[in-house]
């Protein structure tokens, strides 16, 4: 199904859509080259993120997904297996897991969690990302797999 179209304000309507990455960066990654180098980097986190074998679910929220000319960052909520062991991850994909090295070194906003810490289950800790600083929601995108 694809994204639907933005609210007056430019923001997705409230929900959690589903997307595949191509998907998103077809229609995020376009435009203005800010856009088009947050869509590099939003691969590259995404690529970095399932290499782990432990994103259950991967979503993606904030200006990026929003009809804003110039996003701000690439933010992402990562829902974790509780399996997923951080002193296992190497290389630069260690610094995903952690929220100040990722905006430094990425220019990402990230938060995470494993299943089991996801209070109210995953859904909920899910559909809480679509909530603004002004208390409005709007929709945010789940990153899933690509269908053969």
């Amino acid at each position: 199904m694809p994204l639907p179209a933005f609210t007056p304000s430019g923001d997705l309507p409230p929900g959690v859509h589903r997307a595949t990455l191509s998907e998103v960066l077809a229609r995020f990654g376009i435009g203005a080259p800010r856009r088009q180098v947050m869509a590099l980097r939003l691969e590259g986190l995404y690529q970095l993120a399932m290499a782990t074998g432990h994103v259950n679910r991967f979503v993606v929220f904030g200006s990026y997904v929003t009809a804003k000319a110039e996003p701000n960052d690439v933010d992402l909520f990562m829902l974790m297996s509780d399996t997923f062991d951080l002193g296992k991850v190497a290389g630069q994909a260690r610094f995903l897991f952690d929220h100040a090295i990722a905006q430094s070194f990425f220019g990402a906003s990230v938060f995470w969690l494993r299943r089991l810490a996801a209070i109210g289950g995953e859904d909920k800790a899910i559909e809480d990302w679509q909530t603004k600083r002004d208390g409005g929601l709007r929709g945010i995108v789940e990153i899933v797999p690509e269908t053969p």
